[in-house]
């Protein structure tokens, strides 16, 4: 079976990092590429090798699991796993997938795997690539409305909701994912430029570089620009193209 997860485990003990290795290892659709003891070299090691999925502890040596999350500039499935409960409620509002308590079994890991897979199905089953005239009808603000795709100036994420700002210069929050978005929306005509961003290629008026390599992203109606990670960067160029 070919592995459907490519994960790293970050974790300061060494011993911890050992448990869950061997409690991983009998699950096929997990392969451990790497492990990290703190939030720089996990950042190094997710920048090199490409996981997209991470087996994160909380408490790292006076750092924090979650500094880790606003070091990574796209998207990855995070399971949370802590000797404390007490984190559980800030583990699900930046969207990790479980959280886990140690020593974690086997069975729990199972449940853990299958939440993964079972996530995984529901976005993508079903979500036929919209075109750019099309309408569809979600809630939007609590309440169902018709949304025209050509009318989507940008969209933002927070957490399970997104934010559809559009041309008449007002924004809705709707219960849908960045991945779901990505996904569905036109591709000749939106692109993605950071974790939390989706910009409407027909709207943006110039792209401007700007501190550590990353870019300003500027929009017509919007006041003021959008930051681009380097990583999405050429997403963009070569669309412009």
């Amino acid at each position: 079976m070919t592995p459907k997860y490519k994960a790293i485990i970050v974790d300061d003990e060494k011993l911890a990092r050992l448990d869950l290795r061997n409690v991983l290892s009998t699950f096929e659709e997990i392969e451990i590429i790497g492990e990290a003891n703190n939030v720089s070299s996990a950042e190094l090691l997710i920048n090199k090798l490409h996981p997209n999925l991470v087996f994160l502890d909380i408490q790292l040596r006076g750092e924090s699991g979650f500094d880790l999350l606003d070091k990574i500039d796209f998207e990855l499935d995070f399971v949370f796993v802590t000797a404390y409960d007490k984190y559980a409620i800030r583990a699900f509002e930046v969207n990790a997938h479980d959280y886990l308590l140690k020593p974690v079994s086997p069975e729990r890991m199972q449940n853990t795997i299958k939440k993964l897979a079972h996530d995984a199905e529901k976005e993508t089953a079903n979500f036929r690539r919209l075109n750019y005239d099309d309408v569809i009808f979600l809630m939007l603000n609590n309440r169902y409305r018709f949304l025209r795709i050509d009318t989507i100036v940008a969209i933002t994420s927070d957490a399970d909701y997104s934010y559809v700002y559009t041309i008449d210069k007002t924004h809705s929050i709707t219960r849908k994912t960045m991945k779901e978005w990505e996904h569905r929306l036109p591709e000749n005509h939106f692109c993605r430029i950071h974790r939390e961003t989706i910009v409407n290629l027909d709207f943006v008026s110039k792209i401007e570089k700007s501190f550590s390599n990353s870019y300003q992203v500027y929009l017509n109606g919007f006041e003021k620009p959008l930051l681009m990670s380097r990583r999405y960067a050429s997403r963009i160029k070569e669309k412009f193209v």
